[in-house]
């Protein structure tokens, strides 16, 4: 099977390194070329004729925006993932009307970084599979394709904001097998701990955390979470 070919546009060298190693480290993928701005992400698009796009937004000589929106202008047959620090609606909206395939907010962790590229790689195998596709098909198709899912590992209910989840998950990414409690969660996140302990209480319900009562010093009983190998 051929490998998928992927084009790094990011500014930043270790960044770009990175995500280069979170590729080598998926089934299906080889990366073809690493621009470093706009004007050479468009000449080895068009040199290279990626299959996908990892593009940053905020680049040197302009708008990572601008670059997508161009290499639908000028028809080129390449899907696109932004991979950014922009969290707001506005960059959101911009990238589901210009039809990004998925939108991943920095710094990305591997776990969502190899969801996106095997989501996209699945996407691409039903598109190739050729013959007659019935309604559930296109559905499915149509959701990979126009709906990124930004930081959601799934639909989440009433009261939990996926970007809160999102860096409640990069908490424990950043800190491996190591317990937290809610307060110490609330800290790193900005938020309160009441606030922190309602996510958290989440991740246990869908089995993302497990968590347990650990005695300190003093003999006070602490809830304390830990991350749960998939």
């Amino acid at each position: 099977m051929t490998p998928l070919r992927v084009l790094i546009v990011e500014d930043d060298p270790r960044i770009a390194q990175l995500h280069q190693r979170f590729c080598e480290k998926v089934p299906g993928f080889e990366v073809c070329g690493l621009a470093a701005n706009c004007t050479e992400a468009q000449e080895m698009a068009t040199i290279l004729q990626p299959d996908l796009v990892l593009l940053d937004l905020y680049l040197p000589d302009g708008n990572g925006m601008d670059l997508l929106r161009h290499l639908r202008i000028e028809g080129q047959e390449v899907d696109v993932i932004l991979i950014t620090a922009a969290k707001d609606v506005a960059a959101v909206q911009q990238a589901l009307r210009a039809g990004a395939f998925d939108y991943i907010v920095k710094p990305a962790v591997f776990s969502r970084f190899e969801e996106a590229l095997t989501s996209y790689s699945r996407y691409r195998d039903q598109l190739e599979s050729g013959g007659i596709l019935d309604q559930r098909d296109i559905d499915q198709l149509m959701h990979s394709s126009s709906q990124p899912t930004v930081v959601e590992r799934g639909a989440v209910p009433k009261g939990i904001d996926p970007l809160t989840l999102t860096k409640i998950r990069q908490v424990f990414d950043e800190t491996f097998d190591q317990g937290l409690s809610a307060e110490e969660v609330g800290a790193q996140i900005g938020a309160s701990r009441s606030t922190a302990r309602r996510y958290l209480e989440y991740m246990v319900s869908i089995s993302e955390l497990t968590a347990d009562v650990v005695y300190g010093s003093v003999g006070r009983p602490e809830r304390r979470y830990f991350r749960l190998e998939n």
